[in-house]
Parts: C-alpha cells; sequence; structure tokens
C-alpha cells in the first residue's frame, strides 16, 4: 500500500540532535551491490559523500578495517512488550521500560524501530488481556516529542481478528500518530501458525499458567469470536490501515488462498508465512516476504512452521525481523551472508528492503542525501560485534 503519509510525514519525521560532523574512514562500507574500503561523511545528520580508499583524514575515525554499513530497520518486534510486563501480571513503570527497550535496540544496531503493540481485547477474567495501546501509544510519542529517545521510533498496530474491541481500539487512533504499519493478527486456534493446538497449549498454559479446562475455554472462546467478527474486523482493520496512511501487513499466511485474500486488501509485506506455499505465492503476487531472526539463529520455528533457511535457499526471503530477540537481527544477517555469500543482499534485508516495505526513503543504505544512521561491525569468528551505532550522525551506542 503507497501512502503519501509514510512518504512525507514519516520519513520527514526526525528524531534526537544531530552532530555537525561524522566522518569515518578506513571502513569496509557495505554499499547495496558491493563491499568497498572508504570513508563516510555525515554532515548535520545527512550522508554527505562516501570516497574509496583506505586514508584516514585527520580528524575521522580509523575504523580499522571494521565494516560500516547502514542502521538496522526493525519492522515487528514485541521487546517493548517484555519490557512493560517482564513476568506474567508484573506491570513495569513505562517511561523506564520504553527507555530501556531504546537503549537495547540502539545496542543491537537498530536505529529504526516500528514498536508493535496489540490492539483489540479480550474480556474473560481467565483467558483475556486488556486494553493498552492507545496509553503506551500517548507515552511514547511524548516520549519522542521530549527527545528522550536514541533511535527513531513507530508505531506497529497488531489488529487482532479474534477480539472483542479490535474497532473501537482502532478507532482512538489517527494519521497524526506515526502509526507507519498494521498488521492483520487471525490467532484462532487451528489456523495458521497454530494449526498444531499442542503447539498452542505449550506455549500458552506457559506464558499464561493455564490448566486444562483453561485450554478448552481459550479455544472456544476464540473460535467464537473469530466466527462473530472475523470478516467484520478484518475488513474494518484495513479500513483503519489506510485512513492512518499505514502499510498493511498479513501475518502467518499459511494457504495460497490465504495470500490471494491478503493481496486483495493491498498488503505490502507477509509477516511469517508458516508454509512454503504461503511465501511462493506471496512472490507470485510481488508481497515481500519477512521471516523471524531467531527462526534463522535456530534452524528452525519453534511453532514447527516452514525454516527461514528453507526460504532462503529458494530465494523467497526479503526481510528480516528480530521478532522477540533484538540481538538475533544483525546475527541473523551475517548468517544469511555466509548462506548466500552475498553480504550486501544480506544486510539489505535488515536495512533496505525494511525500510522499503515500510514506506520510508530516507534511510537504509549508504548514500549521499540519506539519513546518517550507520552502524560499526567487527567480527568475531561469524558472531558480528556492534563497535558503534550512529543515529543522524549522532553516537547513540
Amino acid at each position: 500500500m503507497n501512502s503519501p503519509f509514510l512518504s512525507t510525514h514519516l520519513a520527514q519525521a526526525h528524531d534526537g540532535s544531530m552532530s555537525e560532523v561524522l566522518h569515518l574512514a578506513n571502513a569496509r562500507l557495505v554499499l547495496s551491490d558491493r563491499v568497498m574500503t572508504g570513508q563516510i561523511v555525515i554532515i548535520d545528520g545527512q550522508i554527505d559523500r562516501i570516497e574509496e580508499g583506505d586514508a584516514v583524514p585527520r580528524g575521522a575515525v580509523n575504523c580499522q578495517g571494521d565494516y560500516v554499513m547502514p542502521g538496522l530497520v526493525e519492522l515487528h518486534t514485541d521487546n517493548l512488550e517484555r519490557h512493560i510486563e517482564p513476568r506474567p501480571d508484573v506491570n513495569w513503570p513505562h517511561l523506564p521500560a520504553l527507555l530501556a527497550h531504546d537503549a537495547e535496540l540502539a545496542s543491537t544496531g537498530i536505529t529504526t524501530v516500528f514498536d508493535a503493540l496489540r490492539v483489540g481485547s479480550i474480556h474473560s477474567s481467565k483467558t483475556g488481556y486488556g486494553e493498552y495501546a492507545r496509553k503506551l501509544a500517548d507515552e511514547l510519542l511524548a516520549t519522542r516529542a521530549e527527545g528522550l529517545f536514541k533511535i527513531s521510533h513507530f508505531l506497529h498496530l497488531r489488529a487482532e481478528i479474534c477480539s472483542e474491541t479490535l474497532l473501537e481500539e482502532m478507532a482512538a487512533f489517527g494519521p497524526e500518530d506515526r502509526v507507519g504499519i498494521v498488521s492483520l493478527m487471525d490467532h484462532t486456534p487451528g489456523e495458521r501458525q497454530f494449526r498444531d493446538l499442542t503447539s498452542l497449549k505449550a506455549y500458552v498454559t506457559k506464558k499464561r499458567g493455564m490448566n486444562d479446562a483453561d485450554f478448552a475455554e481459550h479455544v472456544a472462546n476464540l473460535k467464537q469470536m473469530q466466527a462473530k467478527y472475523g470478516a467484520a474486523h478484518e475488513a474494518g482493520a484495513v479500513a483503519e490501515a489506510r485512513r492512518y496512511g499505514a502499510v498493511l501487513a498479513s501475518h502467518d499466511d499459511t494457504t495460497a488462498d490465504q495470500v490471494d485474500k491478503s493481496a486483495l486488501n493491498g498488503v505490502g509485506f507477509a509477516e511469517f508465512p508458516t508454509t512454503r506455499e504461503a511465501a511462493a505465492a506471496c512472490r507470485a503476487h510481488g508481497i515481500a516476504v519477512m521471516m523471524g531472526a531467531p527462526n534463522l539463529v535456530r534452524g528452525g520455528s519453534h511453532s514447527g512452521n516452514v525454516a527461514a533457511r528453507e526460504l532462503a535457499e529458494a530465494e523467497m526471503l526479503n526481510i528480516i525481523s528480530s521478532d522477540y530477540v533484538p540481538a538475533a537481527l544483525l546475527l541473523s544477517a551475517f548468517q544469511l551472508a555466509d548462506l548466500w555469500d552475498n553480504l550486501p543482499a544480506a544486510i539489505a534485508c535488515v536495512t533496505h528492503n525494511s525500510a522499503k516495505a515500510a514506506g520510508l526513503s530516507d534511510r537504509g543504505r549508504l548514500a549521499a542525501g540519506l539519513r546518517g544512521d550507520v552502524i560499526r561491525v567487527r567480527t568475531a569468528g561469524s558472531t558480528p560485534l556492534v563497535r558503534g551505532v550512529w543515529s543522524r550522525g549522532e553516537r547513540v551506542a
């Protein structure tokens, strides 16, 4: 979904302060099509020039052959929710949680993040969850306005189709809220990610301490809500994404038919398709495929779905998301580089491809005129080590 809001308002909404000049030299610059030894100069938060050669001009930082690449762009992470609720029913003060989340992401090389917040509540004493997104979004936006964040933050609303209050909660957001992404979530038991109820039971009973009766109630409740609200909620969420000017994403597509429906809805990218069939259908429709970094690092899906490596080998992987492990994003990109024998293509999966999918044209590549978000990386064997992170030329980690 191409959006004038994304191409203007979001891309021009800068975060934090800017350093006057940052000069990194004697670096292996990861460009779009090659790795080049050279230097990069960032002036007033913007890449001014890139030059080839190993010279270290006076005043420049000698990177000693370390990689310098674009700052990572994260489209889907639940990490903020982990900080505000570090354990089930343990609520942490929100400002310290926001700042800890921001600092953690910066330390891993992420310079742009779309923070995923769930919209759509379930009113049940045992298996439900309540509304929180609007309040937390207000706090996040206020923190950004005060210049307290190290990196650039946007909102990603996870629209839970199986809920009772989805449309009411989405109505509380508007184009001014930096909602960059809306993803359509359908967690109906027996479908998509949780086709295997055994996997679902293991997940929710551990996370929520359910017994067998609680789990049975949970499954029945979700199925009833999907039957009652599913079609209206999906159509409403698509309409709300258009109203915000947000990119629409599908989630856990499993069949070609589901991907066909995603394409009709105007989906821009697919989050974590669960089968090779769905990924192939996405490719046929021109829908970018996102897979989770933990899936790639661990060698498979924790839910028993298709392996990210399988899709990468079949050239059906475009974007990587850290999902629930921020540090996995850079690590997975280097593992992908080994698999493809192509570092620029792998780094594009966590930078340029992500930015493009989200409608951001001012970042994600090392090129003159783009935003000065860069990271310095050294390797220890096959493990990347973050040596420095700059957001708009300002060092943040």
